[in-house]
């Protein structure tokens, strides 16, 4: 029985033993509470510790640089744009003491994060035009013809007086302000991305599309005007070559006929009969065949030649 309870009172001293010790790492900060409230300040340091056995509790806190990333929200421009804009920033838990009296867990401060940047977004777009929040700068930017005809290109060339940074760091200078009493440290805010609504999207997508074809139609006039031209100076340099070789082709062929001419001539002098007998057998190879049929008298002259043959 003794032996038994040495045990036994072995194992408790065992379980105080380790709940009274606690071990902090390096990513670490620890508040130390005692029946709900905290005793003693933060402790940051790195290390073994001691507490008092089950009366006394510790929170963990993180002392790395956390992420906020917000949802989107739809907000009005001082222009009446409505646009779905995005922001994240990178935050601290700098006084664990602060952070735990008034929001204790990340994810309290997470909402409490909420609230004051995308509050403080609001109102700062709210105060700006769209072009002032697109634009970080009045930088000189080069644009085509077609453009600069444009309304869209007047957008544009108008001048900004604060632009996207400042914006940004407006919000940031405002909301690090307010999370300040949570003992959280804002180390930035960020831009992540900004859109139009659906609806004004859609009509900016047909203007872009309307002023593209417009672009279009203007580069197919030009080349339809362009091949027509090409076209017409081809079709004048056919016309051209073909008219100086059908005049070569019938001055050539004038001068063979006429050579022709002279040496029948040549031959009708030398020989008419022979010449008047070659030209008859020429025509019976024409006339006669076994398709055409020739009705005539016995005394034609037509056959005057084969009426001498014996």
């Amino acid at each position: 029985m003794k032996m038994k309870l040495n045990y036994i009172l072995i194992i408790l001293a065992l379980i105080l033993l380790f709940n009274a010790f606690y071990v902090i790492d390096e990513r670490q900060q620890v508040i130390i509470t005692q029946f709900g409230k905290p005793v003693g300040d933060a402790i940051t340091n790195a290390g073994l510790r001691i507490k008092i056995p089950f009366i006394q509790k510790v929170h963990y806190f993180d002392k790395r640089i956390l992420e906020w990333d917000g949802e989107a929200k739809q907000i009005p421009t001082s222009d009446k744009r409505y646009i779905w804009i995005d922001t994240f920033s990178r935050w601290q838990i700098v006084d664990p003491l602060k952070f735990y009296e008034s929001t204790r867990y990340e994810s309290s401060a997470h909402g409490r994060l909420d609230d004051i940047i995308s509050g403080t977004t609001r109102d700062v777009i709210s105060s700006n035009k769209l072009l002032e929040i697109v634009r970080s700068s009045n930088r000189e930017m080069t644009f085509t013809s077609e453009y600069m005809d444009s309304k869209l290109a007047d957008e544009i060339l108008e001048n900004i007086i604060n632009g996207r940074q400042i914006i940004a760091d407006s919000i940031f200078a405002l909301s690090k302000v307010k999370v300040a009493e949570y003992g959280i440290n804002l180390i930035d805010v960020r831009i992540k991305r900004l859109n139009y609504n659906q609806e004004v999207q859609g009509k900016v997508f047909e203007r872009m599309i309307s002023e593209r074809n417009k672009i279009a139609e203007k580069y197919l006039s030009e080349g339809k005007g362009d091949s027509s031209e090409i076209l017409g100076k081809m079709q004048r340099e056919l016309d051209q070559i073909q008219s100086e070789a059908y005049q070569t082709a019938q001055e050539i062929k004038g001068k063979a006929d006429a050579e022709a001419i002279n040496i029948y001539a040549n031959a009708y002098n030398k020989d008419p009969e022979f010449y008047e007998f070659l030209k008859t057998l020429e025509t019976y190879e024409k006339t006669i065949d076994n398709k055409n049929t020739l009705i005539m008298t016995t005394d034609s002259d037509y056959y005057r030649f084969l009426k001498t043959i014996k």
